[in-house]
């Protein structure tokens, strides 16, 4: 049933009076497809001036302008998507739609709510789902591959046979290493609003994880310099995640920051830090690598972000040793903060507060 738009001042003001009174952004649109109400919220989306226009000037998406118009039209409920790109990122509205019949009276609501952290969260979930896929379907597709050949061809042949279980055992070793990851990662997250209760001393976790890492550093021809841990510096931690976190930043300093280079690690204590409440500890892991171009630096700590994914395999990285690193300074109410500039080294700074 089609209405005429007939309305007074004392309806205009009332729909006003309703749309002001949600927290939502509302529209209201009358039957002769003009905007009789918006709400401040709706207006800050939109427009400032956009009341008394025709809704396709102010609302110019065609899914929602096909919503209205069925709306409008048959006078029954409906919802779209609308999305919006605002400073380089993807807002997303689920949009519920409603015919409003009092009398003589019509109207067409149009209430946005803003749903972008539920899209991002899915597609992150996407993502993360065909990342492991990807990084466990290479060295699998691998291991079946030779399997297939020494069963098959090779099977009499022993050059061959040693030469596909080496292979073998090191893509194994490879997928062990990102299983290993993952539940680790999934172990943070799921602590991740719980905070240490535990006082560590992590001048005493770097002397031993510098002490553990003597070997790999010996091995790719690198001086490890430890600085500023003669003392005890203790902060609230976990001493394990802690141990992971330096283990992380060290162990990558030393494999990216060349054959033959200092990897130094600082420690200093009592640092004011303008992020924190109190006084903190700090410690920088700096190399005399390559250096990362200033583009890859925000998206380091992403799952399986790689600047190098060639070169990262073959040093036996699974893309998510970052990302444990930052989920875990999360938990202790710390920061991670990389300075690199390309062909001039990378520095990583855990800074971790006293209290």
């Amino acid at each position: 049933m089609q209405y005429s738009f007939k309305s007074s001042s004392r309806d205009s003001e009332m729909v006003s009076a309703l749309a002001d009174a949600m927290p939502l952004p509302v529209v209201v649109i009358g039957r002769d497809e003009r905007i009789m109400a918006a709400n401040a919220p709706a207006r800050g989306l939109f427009n400032e001036q956009m009341v008394g226009r025709h809704y396709i000037t102010v609302l110019r998406q065609p899914m929602l302008l096909d919503a209205i118009e069925n709306v409008l039209r048959l006078s029954h409920p409906a919802e779209a998507v609308y999305r919006v790109t605002e400073s380089q990122r993807e807002l997303v509205y689920d949009v519920v739609l409603r015919p409003v019949i009092v009398g003589d009276f019509a109207c067409v609501t149009v209430a946005f709510e803003d749903k972008t952290e539920v899209y991002e969260a899915g597609q992150m979930r996407r993502d993360f789902v065909a990342n492991v896929s990807h990084e466990l379907r290479t060295p699998l597709t691998a291991v079946l591959g030779f399997i297939e050949t020494l069963l098959g061809p090779a099977a009499e042949d022993t050059s061959a046979r040693e030469r596909f279980l080496g292979i073998m055992d090191r893509e194994a070793k490879r997928m062990n290493r990102i299983v290993g990851d993952l539940l680790s990662l999934s172990r943070v997250e799921a602590e991740r609003r719980v905070r240490p209760t535990d006082h560590v001393d992590v001048s005493a976790i770097l002397r031993s994880v510098a002490l553990n890492l003597q070997p790999v550093a010996k091995a790719q021809d690198v001086t490890l310099i430890v600085e500023g841990v003669e003392g005890c510096e203790e902060v609230p931690g976990d001493h394990d995640q802690l141990i992971q976190v330096f283990t992380n930043l060290i162990e990558n300093a030393i494999k990216y920051g060349g054959r033959g280079k200092e990897v130094r690690v600082c420690l200093t204590s009592h640092t004011d830090e303008p992020t924190m409440r109190s006084q903190a500890v700090r410690v920088d892991v700096s190399d005399q690598g390559d250096g990362i171009a200033a583009q890859h630096i925000p998206r380091l700590t992403e799952r399986f972000y790689r600047v190098d994914s060639h070169r990262s395999r073959e040093m036996g990285g699974t893309g998510l040793g970052l990302a444990i690193v930052k989920h875990i300074l999360n938990r202790h109410r710390g920061r991670l903060r990389i300075e690199s500039h390309a062909g001039q080294g990378s520095c990583f700074s855990v800074i971790l507060p006293y209290e």
